[in-house]
C-alpha cells in the first residue's frame, strides 16, 4: 500500500441553505490504497463528507486537493446506503450502465458487466431483476456496478447497514476480497465499531454537531482478514479503544 495521498482534505466545512453548520474544520489524508472507516453516530457528517469527496456536493470552505490528478468520473466509484438500481433493469443492465454512459459499446460493456458481477458471487444473475434478488444480492449488485469501470476510489455509505448479522459479514469478507485483488482506496462510512474494526487500516472518529475529526486510530493488523482475525484477542482490543474514542467523541459533543 502507497502512503502518497490520494486525496487530501483541508479546512472543510459545509453549511446548508438551512443554516445547519454539518462538518467543519476536517483534516483529513486518504491514502492511496487504503481501506479507510468513517465511524460516528448518524447525523455526525459521515455522508456529507463523503459526497463532497464524490463531487456531489460542494464544501463552503476549505478544499479537497487530489495530489495524482483530479479524478475522472470513472475513477471513482459510490455504494450507498440504498442499492438504487433500476427497478425495470436487469443486473447485467444495471452494472453495464455506466460504461455505457462512458461511451462504451453495448456488447463490450455487457461483457465487462457479466465479469464482474461473477468477481461479486453472481454468476448465473445476469438476466434477473432487482425483485427477485435478496437484500444482500441487490447490494452485490450495486458494488459490481461501482467497481465495473475499474475506479481509483470506491465510496461507500453505510453499504450494509440493513443487512442481517451473517449477510453483512460475508459482504465484508467480500469487500476485502476485492480490494486485496484490485488495491483501490476505499472509504467506508460505518456506525458499527465492530465493522469498522474489521475492514479498516485506519479509523477516522468523527464527532456530532457540527461534525469534526475526534480520532485517528491505527488497525495494527494485517490482511487477509477472515474469522480467525474477528475472535482474536486483538480484534477485541481494537474494538475497546474505537469504542472509547467514539465514546469520548459523544461526551465532548454532548458537554
Amino acid at each position: 500500500m502507497s502512503l502518497e495521498p490520494l486525496v487530501s482534505l483541508r479546512g472543510i466545512a459545509k453549511r446548508y441553505a438551512t443554516g445547519t453548520l454539518a462538518v467543519r474544520g476536517i483534516d483529513l489524508d486518504i491514502a492511496q490504497g487504503e481501506v479507510l472507516a468513517l465511524l460516528g453516530p448518524s447525523g455526525c457528517g459521515k455522508s456529507t463528507l463523503l459526497r463532497m469527496v464524490a463531487g456531489l456536493s460542494e464544501a463552503t470552505a476549505g478544499r479537497i486537493d487530489w495530489p495524482s490528478g483530479q479524478p475522472s468520473a470513472r475513477d471513482i466509484g459510490f455504494v450507498f446506503q440504498e442499492p438504487t438500481l433500476m427497478p425495470w433493469a436487469t443486473a447485467l443492465a444495471n452494472v453495464a450502465l455506466p460504461l455505457e454512459l462512458g461511451g462504451m459499446g453495448r456488447r463490450e460493456a455487457a461483457e465487462r458487466a457479466a465479469a464482474m458481477l461473477a468477481r461479486v458471487d453472481l454468476k448465473g444473475f445476469e438476466n434477473a431483476y432487482p425483485r427477485a434478488l435478496s437484500g444482500g444480492m441487490r447490494m452485490r449488485v450495486s458494488i459490481a456496478r461501482a467497481l465495473v469501470t475499474r475506479p481509483r476510489l470506491l465510496l461507500m455509505d453505510e453499504p450494509f447497514a440493513a443487512l442481517d448479522e451473517i449477510t453483512r459479514f460475508r459482504l465484508n469478507n467480500d469487500l476485502l476480497e476485492l480490494w486485496e485483488a484490485e488495491r483501490f482506496t476505499v472509504v467506508f462510512v460505518t456506525h458499527s465499531v465492530f465493522e469498522s474494526v474489521y475492514l479498516a487500516r485506519r479509523i477516522a472518529v468523527m464527532a456530532p454537531r457540527p461534525g469534526r475529526i475526534h480520532a485517528e486510530l491505527a488497525v495494527e493488523a494485517g490482511y487477509p482478514r477472515g474469522e480467525e482475525f474477528r475472535t482474536s484477542a486483538g480484534y477485541a482490543a481494537h474494538c475497546r479503544e474505537v469504542s472509547q474514542a467514539l465514546g469520548a467523541a459523544m461526551a465532548g459533543a454532548a458537554a
